[in-house]
């Protein structure tokens, strides 16, 4: 299956010629990371592929997956498994102050974030319904009731997967809420009302009140209805605030060779909100969702100064035991030897902010 990477070619370097008895030095031709696209413009309308197959980094089931997930997979849990509903992490509490210079974040379930940055106010992939379709209800209340949220500046989503992209939270918002959707995505938020919708492509970027927001690759898909698959992009998003701090959202992804691109184009970010659930069984799963280890391998690969879990705790998805995910990627990152204080273990409902001196 044909890959694209949608990057320039890597820099090159030619010898200059120096003092007698001196070895010649490399010049760079090119900047040490692939420069950065110019921003697109907010709300632009543009045409795009009908699919995106050919962005997929491994081929979809096919039949003989189908039939082996019918025959022994499972997607929730044993009972035992369950038993710790009761024990899932759930503090509620006020959102931090926060102002232009605040990188501040809390989480209000599964792949939900109120991002503070650069003195917006962002949502990523806002679910605050109690179902989305398939799924048991969720597991632990939404982290953050709405009316209590700020105004929102801005939403990002990393693709149409109804835990994901949920039609009833994003009704909530007014109409004229700045929207940053994968290629693809944008008629459905404009069939919706929605009426600054930013389309990007892998690698691409705009601009909202000096903050940037960049789409970026993920391994995973895309589906909404029985014909549609991979009808439109799925990714990341990197924001960077005006002055220079960088979040990434990694949105829903396996574990793979993105990562480290992603961080060499992106250098320093501070951090990573990283999945680390919906990962068991691995032989169905394995593609398209990271556990704790590899979500941990993966910050390792961008960069990232800290590391924050989600997609787990929320909705059941798949048939780990619900608390195994931060049990393991606890272990993973005391394995990696990183600093205790710099994963944001946070739980449903919890929040942080960046100490601006932090290394």
């Amino acid at each position: 299956m044909t890959q694209q990477t949608h990057e320039p070619a890597p820099a090159t370097t030619t010898t200059t010629t120096t003092t007698a008895g001196e070895p010649p030095a490399p010049t760079p031709l090119a900047p040490p990371y692939p420069p950065l696209a110019r921003p697109r413009p907010l709300g632009e309308h543009r045409v795009w592929p009908r699919t995106f197959h050919d962005r997929l980094t491994t081929p979809l089931p096919g039949l003989r997956a189908l039939a082996r997930f019918a025959r022994e997979g499972a997607v929730r849990p044993g009972p035992e498994g369950l038993a710790d509903i009761a024990r899932l992490p759930f503090e509620p509490a006020p959102l931090p102050r926060a102002d232009a210079r605040t990188l501040a974040v809390t989480w209000a379930g599964h792949a939900s974030w109120i991002v503070r940055l650069g003195g917006l106010t962002v949502l990523t992939d806002p679910v605050w319904s109690r179902r989305i379709l398939g799924t048991p209800a969720r597991v632990t209340p939404v982290g953050v009731p709405w009316d209590a949220l700020p105004r929102v500046d801005a939403v990002v989503i990393s693709h149409n997967h109804y835990d994901h992209l949920d039609a009833p939270t994003l009704r909530r918002l007014p109409r004229d809420t700045p929207v940053f959707a994968p290629a693809g995505l944008g008629r459905w938020f404009r069939r919706r009302r929605f009426t600054v919708v930013t389309e990007l492509d892998w690698w691409e970027g705009a601009e909202l009140a000096g903050t940037r927001f960049d789409f970026v690759p993920a391994h995973h898909w895309s589906k909404r209805t029985l014909n549609d698959t991979c009808h439109s992009l799925w990714g990341g998003w990197v924001l960077t605030a005006p002055d220079g701090q960088r979040l990434y959202f990694a949105g829903d992804t396996g574990y793979g060779h993105w990562f480290s691109r992603v961080g060499r184009r992106y250098p320093g970010i501070d951090l990573a909100l990283m999945p680390i659930g919906a990962y068991d069984p691995r032989w169905w799963l394995s593609d398209v969702h990271c556990d704790p280890d590899e979500a941990v391998q993966a910050t390792l690969d961008l960069g990232a100064r800290r590391m924050a879990p989600m997609h787990w705790g929320t909705f059941i998805l798949s048939a780990e035991p619900l608390l195994e995910p931060l049990t393991r990627v606890r272990a993973a990152w005391e394995k990696a030897g990183l600093e205790r204080a710099d994963l944001w273990d946070l739980p449903v409902g919890g929040s942080r902010v960046l100490d601006r001196q932090a290394p």
